[in-house]
């Protein structure tokens, strides 16, 4: 099984785009810390993420169990391809960690780590929401990420500490080899109906809460609709 590498560590502030008033709601105003750097030398992770980046939405991203996003450089040639725009390279998802050898295949929940100094666990995959698509002009960004798979994944910190590119990730402990990132993207958007894994994948002690929640949704008979995430105000 190849090491992840960290072959990137982006951060960046939040920034506020767009044009307040305008008549179509993907030039109107917005705030994002969508918008990453690649860093130089050791960066300092803190158990809501690295201590240089910031989050405008702290509802739906960040805190604990997103302290740090990741996402495989790869990825970046399929939607060069998909959605043709050249411009789309590293940082284009917001993530902080850029990886080489790691991907939804190969990555589980509960997957523990030793980044640098710091130590971080896989919590959940991310679930795309409507900047992306804001960011990029494509609309429907966000459902091509979520239903190509290429979603990326968070990690919590279990111990914070310095970290730096160039380096690779020692896998410490893999308590959930059956729950891959890409397992748990089929159960959440491809196999809706199927209640068994549904329960199965919400009794994971190291899946995100917010991930258990929607599932304890689904075994109740609840619907949710993901429009409001994937669309957000680029609709109005």
């Amino acid at each position: 099984m190849a090491t992840p590498f960290v072959n990137k560590i982006l951060t960046g502030k939040v920034k506020r785009m767009g044009t307040p008033g305008a008549k179509s709601p993907m030039e109107r105003e917005w705030e994002s810390g969508i918008f990453k750097n690649i860093t130089v030398g050791p960066q300092w992770i803190g158990t809501e993420g690295f201590s240089t980046d910031e989050i405008a939405d702290k509802k739906a991203h960040g805190g604990p169990e997103k302290a740090v996003f990741a996402y495989p450089s790869k990825h970046y040639r399929y939607w060069r391809d998909d959605v043709n725009i050249m411009e789309m390279g590293i940082g284009a998802m917001g993530e902080n960690l850029s990886l080489e050898n790691a991907d939804e295949s190969t990555v589980c929940i509960g997957d523990t780590y030793r980044l640098g100094d710091s130590i971080v666990q896989v919590s959940q995959p991310r679930r795309p929401c409507w900047k992306p698509a804001r960011r990029f002009r494509v609309i429907d960004l966000a459902l091509r990420i979520q239903n190509s798979g290429r979603t990326g994944w968070y990690f919590r910190v279990l111990q914070e500490g310095y970290a730096e590119s160039g380096k690779e990730m020692e896998l410490i402990e893999r308590p959930y080899p059956e729950w891959t990132i890409a397992a748990c993207n089929d159960v959440m958007y491809v196999k809706k109906r199927d209640l068994k894994l549904a329960e199965q994948l919400a009794s994971c002690e190291l899946l995100a809460p917010n991930w258990k929640k929607s599932l304890e949704k689904r075994l109740q008979g609840k619907q949710s609709s993901d429009a409001k995430r994937v669309y957000g105000p680029n609709k109005d």
